[in-house]
């Protein structure tokens, strides 16, 4: 017993002892003979059966069922119904396979048979046994079985509940590293833009002839303070973008005009060019828009400090398309601005999920043109699979299945015994009426006097299950036994014996 001290545990298997001692205890100083050894052999077997009982349910359990057995082949037994009992429940609670056990009842209803056929001679008893057998061991065994699986089930369910909760902690922590790193990648896509302005800037004044040295080399420091301020973002804000992540529902307030301007007041030399109705775009393709163009427009003054640069934005009916085209670097690349070279992934996962495309390529003329195409009233809806159940949920259906089966086999199971008994009375009724039939000839070379054993040689093996409707009651002080006149008769022979001798014999029934 889990979390019950060793000496507790002790007095409970004493307890225990105690109450199923008790019955045949009690009984036995009205016995004699055989019962009566069978009863004082039972208090120290019961105890041994206490002792073993949480190491060997089942073998605990065989002894009460023996004890039983050797009393009576019915085990109409009352002293040992409380041992039954409670040796079964506690077989049910303490067995986890369901095979050994139904494999000992197997072997106790033979055994049964055996010796209601060959020790009673009465096979009628045998249906008897079974139903005591049910009654007293079979019920509390399901009884302790379904206690058992109860408790593993609400354990189970327990540790189901505190690893659900840790997943949806997991979850929601998930969730929030994910916000964290979009907002991180937006803030690299944002601020990088407006710092590699900020360094393409500088550099163009860091030449101006009309700043003198010091000047020059101030706006130098800037500048490189800048590339610096780009690369450290890039090396801590920018690895944080999650490969899956989601872009942001809403853009911010700076649209394509407020993007061109920014470049054109950083020294970039821009052109913008509009076609179609440009406005009120759906807010994912607007952010596109944005982030390419801004993209755009930074590698134009990394790659070709003083090129010309020339966007044009048009829209046919619901498409939109975006060119930023560059013209070659008349002076290369400008010094100190970092490169992720990343920024071309980033754009084309971000036109992918706004339901466009996106094609970066050299032109002819020694340039660099990107152009991205998107669908104008927003991306075409995605098919949505249906979400797949957790492995909770599907454990948790599992445990639901499993509470209902073994519920229908705890209340099944005893009506089949039941019904299978039954069903044995049918067949148990033809063979018994064959082999209980006393020949005519032998009942009239009975006479009244006899010696029982004497008398019992001659009769068939069997006997009549019970008497005969309409037969008189059994006088008292003698033990009466009833055959069968033919197969399937009605009425039947009654021999009665006292003291060891046949005292009276009859013809009983209705024929």
């Amino acid at each position: 017993m889990r979390g019950v001290p060793g000496w507790f545990s002790r007095l409970l298997d004493i307890g225990l002892w105690l109450v199923v001692c008790a019955p045949p205890v009690s009984g036995v100083f009205g016995l004699d003979g055989r019962d009566a050894v069978v009863a004082a052999a039972g208090v120290p077997l019961l105890g041994g059966a206490v002792a073993c009982g949480r190491r060997w349910p089942l073998a605990a359990l065989a002894v009460p069922v023996a004890l039983s057995l050797m009393t009576d082949p019915e085990m109409l037994t009352p002293a040992y119904w409380a041992a039954l009992a409670v040796f079964g429940y506690l077989a049910g609670s303490r067995t986890v396979a369901v095979r050994p056990a139904l494999w000992f009842f197997g072997a106790v209803a033979a055994v049964g048979l055996v010796l209601c056929t060959a020790v009673s001679s009465d096979l009628w008893g045998w249906p008897t046994m079974l139903l005591t057998l049910l009654a007293a061991v079979v019920l509390p065994w399901l009884l302790g079985r379904y206690r058992r699986q109860y408790t593993d089930l609400m354990s189970g369910g327990w540790r189901l509940a505190e690893r659900m909760e840790h997943e949806q902690q997991a979850v929601a922590d998930r969730t929030r590293i994910r916000e964290r790193a979009r907002i991180a990648g937006d803030m690299h896509d944002s601020l990088g833009h407006d710092l590699t302005l900020i360094a393409v800037q500088a550099g163009v004044l860091e030449v101006d002839p009309t700043l003198d040295a010091r000047q020059q080399a101030a706006v130098g420091e800037l500048r490189e303070a800048a590339g610096a301020a780009t690369e450290r973002l890039r090396e801590i804000i920018g690895v944080l973008r999650a490969d899956d992540e989601a872009p942001p529902r809403a853009p911010s307030d700076a649209g394509p005009d407020t993007v061109v301007e920014r470049a054109r007041a950083s020294g970039v030399e821009v052109m913008l060019e509009r076609s179609g109705a440009t406005e009120n775009l759906p807010p994912m393709v607007a952010l596109a828009v944005q982030r390419v163009l801004q993209e755009s427009l930074t590698n134009a003054a990394k790659h070709a400090a003083g090129a010309k640069v020339r966007v044009r934005i048009t829209r046919d009916g619901d498409t939109l398309r975006l060119t930023v085209a560059n013209g070659p670097a008349p002076a290369g690349r400008l010094a100190g601005v970092a490169s992720g070279g990343s920024g071309l992934v980033g754009l084309d996962e971000r036109v992918r999920l706004a339901g466009g495309t996106l094609r970066a390529d050299p032109t002819d003329d020694g340039g660099f043109e990107v152009s991205a195409e998107l669908p104008a009233a927003g991306a075409a809806p995605r098919a949505v699979e249906p979400p797949r159940p957790t492995v909770s949920a599907r454990e948790l259906e599992q445990a639901r299945r499993q509470i209902r089966r073994r519920l229908t086999q705890a209340v099944l199971a005893p009506i089949a015994v039941l019904a299978g008994i039954l069903l044995l009375v049918i067949p148990l009724s033809m063979i018994s009426s064959v082999f209980s039939v006393l020949d005519r000839e032998v009942y009239d070379g009975l006479t009244t006097g006899q010696r029982r054993e004497e008398v019992e040689s001659r009769l068939p093996d069997f006997t009549r299950d019970g008497p005969p409707d309409g037969a008189p009651a059994t006088p008292r002080g003698q033990d009466c036994t009833y055959y069968s006149t033919r197969f399937l008769s009605a009425d039947g022979y009654r021999l009665c014996f006292a003291d060891g001798r046949l005292v009276s014999k009859s013809v009983v029934g209705n024929p």
